[in-house]
């Protein structure tokens, strides 16, 4: 599918909500499954990613149903997998691999993981390697998936271990195993990571501290987790999307409601402020222990900004975004100490400064980030790469010059209804 989206004549206004969180619907899914009873979440979003967890607990013997963003779900409790020996498809999704690698050692459960062909070019040895301290038979092919599961011994080892990259994958991965060990288990990370894991893990009885930094976890040692009976907010990550293409038409003044605002996700918010747009937070609350709140971007003219250390991990996934918001502002955006971008669905730092450069933009990429001068870009053809966050970045383009994005429907893995949304805003 290719996608233009229409240059846009007047201000985007109006107000809308987005589909729930897929870090949150991924959790959500994987831990109703580990849990006693039925769990019933709401605003369960319908898309590529979210499938694939459900589609691999589905393999190990735990079905799901989803009817009009509901979803109900049966756990099985937190020991093996109904189906063992199963091979569970985790798609493209990472997050799924690597949370449900978590559960399979923590349950001690001998199965396979394996997903797509892009998925199996991921790093898996960064959970491998600390899951085989605790004591965990897994074997990864060549430190990438497939990964096979093998049978473990209940009460794995404890561990004080340093987890050497800020990624809330590894991390959750750690934690969710951890809850099988003898005794509690201490991590620490080098930077701020997502911490969606801890809460809502404590939300259904179990005990996780974390403080940002480190977090110890203490085994369930035959606690139960409650089931879910929840709503997730929206997806902060899709919400980007429609911040950005206001923040790029001037006059536009947009509203996502009931948008999740956890901070370790809302470094999108923060550059974008500090780009030049005014950002406004309303109806602020919790829900499933989750900051939540409507979130109004009021566009004004961007300027360029450096962007580098904690706020990289905390805006890593909307980066596709951001970069092309600094194409449309006045001045050279750069972006550094974000290696972790060469390691996503593509190599993102790549496929940005190619695909930009694809419309005539100015940019340079470095071995840990890339720099943008606003103000170059022409317009054209642009490829989205088989990543679904590209695809819609670059259409974003479209609202200024004209622009095409070839295979745009990998979009359908993570945000199916944006173009409806999007358009939805048109004055």
């Amino acid at each position: 599918m290719n996608l233009s989206l229409p240059v846009a004549s007047t201000p985007l206004k109006g107000a809308l909500a987005v589909p729930g969180d897929k870090s949150l619907a991924h959790r959500a899914a994987l831990f109703a499954a580990l849990a006693e009873g039925t769990s019933v979440v709401e605003n369960y979003p319908d898309s590529g990613v979210t499938r694939a967890m459900r589609g691999a607990l589905e393999s190990l013997g735990v079905p799901s149903s989803l009817e009009d963003g509901v979803l109900t779900l049966k756990g099985n409790g937190f020991r093996p997998f109904p189906n063992a020996g199963a091979t569970a498809d985790c798609g493209n999704s990472a997050t799924t691999i690597r949370l449900l690698a978590g559960a399979l050692a923590g349950t001690g459960t001998a199965a396979t993981l394996d997903g797509s062909d892009g998925l199996r070019k991921r790093p898996m040895n960064r959970i491998a390697d600390p899951l085989r301290e605790m004591g965990v038979a897994v074997e990864t092919t060549e430190g990438r998936a497939p990964m096979a599961f093998h049978t473990t011994p209940a009460g794995l080892k404890p561990v004080d271990y340093a987890v050497p990259v800020a990624s809330a994958q590894v991390l959750s991965c750690l934690q969710i195993a951890a809850l099988g060990a003898s005794a509690a288990s201490r991590f620490t990370v080098p930077g701020p990571v997502r911490d969606h894991t801890a809460r809502l893990l404590n939300s259904m009885g179990a005990s996780i501290r974390d403080d940002g930094r480190t977090s110890v976890v203490a085994p369930l040692a035959g606690t139960a987790l409650r089931p879910l009976q929840a709503r997730l907010p929206g997806d902060i990550s899709s919400a980007a999307f429609l911040f950005v293409a206001a923040a790029l038409v001037p006059g536009s003044e947009v509203t996502i409601a009931n948008v999740g605002v956890n901070e370790t996700r809302t470094g999108i918010l923060d550059v974008l402020a500090q780009m030049g747009a005014q950002i406004v937070r309303t109806n602020e609350r919790l829900e499933m222990g989750e900051p939540v709140a409507d979130v109004t971007l009021v566009a004004h003219p961007l300027a360029a900004v450096s962007v580098q250390g904690d706020l990289v991990v905390r805006s890593i996934d909307e980066f596709p975004a951001l970069a092309v918001a600094a194409a449309f502002a006045e001045g050279r955006t750069v972006v550094r100490e974000a290696k972790e971008l060469r390691f996503k669905e593509t190599d993102r730092i790549a496929a940005i400064v190619t695909q930009l450069r694809a419309l005539g933009a100015e940019v340079e990429a470095f071995d840990d980030g890339f720099a943008v001068t606003g103000g170059t870009l022409k317009g054209g053809t642009a490829r989205a790469n088989g990543d679904h966050r590209l695809a819609m970045s670059l259409a974003l383009c479209g609202l200024r010059v004209p622009v095409e994005v070839e295979g745009a429907e990998i979009l359908n893995e993570s945000f199916p209804s944006f173009v409806p949304s999007l358009t939805s805003l048109f004055t």
